[in-house]
């Protein structure tokens, strides 16, 4: 079966490196504070947060998927990039082998940030993605995401 690509992009008026500070360099830990009722821990199991660690998100109680691990792929704090791969999960990994994520964050002319996230779902032999499912996981990681924006709109010194 062929790799499902889907690109998506989001604007926010807050500026790239704030938002990368919050999102990609401290999600760990802010995540959980953020939204417990979605996020139960990040934790790592191994490396030091760059190419190669291995971390484990576990979701909170009610969530149709427990937990997922991502492997962190490449890490630029300079151009403001970061690609991981959701290498294992409970329920989720039954169709498909691995999803890739291409992150970057750019400034706006109006000073906040334009990000662009590239998905790449690789299925397992013989399986069809459905794209529906796909878009629903993808509503909920923008909820995230505008969680996050909220949270430092609310906090300008935060990461600054």
């Amino acid at each position: 079966m062929a790799v499902l690509t889907l690109t998506d992009e989001f604007t926010s008026p807050v500026v790239p490196k704030r938002v990368f500070k919050a999102l990609i360099l401290d999600a760990d830990n802010l995540m959980p504070k953020l939204m417990p009722q979605a996020i139960k821990s990040v934790e790592t199991l191994e490396g030091n947060g760059g190419p190669g660690t291995i971390k484990k998100i576990t979701f909170a109680e009610g969530s149709h998927i427990k937990y997922v691990k991502h492997r962190t792929d490449a890490l630029d704090e300079e151009k403001l990039t970061y690609s991981y791969t959701l290498i294992e999960g409970d329920d989720l990994l039954d169709k498909i082998e691995s999803i890739s994520y291409e992150m970057k964050f750019e400034p706006t002319p109006g000073g906040g940030c334009k990000g662009t996230n590239v998905s790449k779902y690789h299925p397992k032999p013989g399986v069809q993605i459905n794209e529906e499912e796909v878009k629903a996981g993808k509503e909920k990681a923008m909820a995230i995401y505008k969680g996050v924006e909220a949270y430092l709109l609310a906090n300008p010194n935060v990461y600054a």
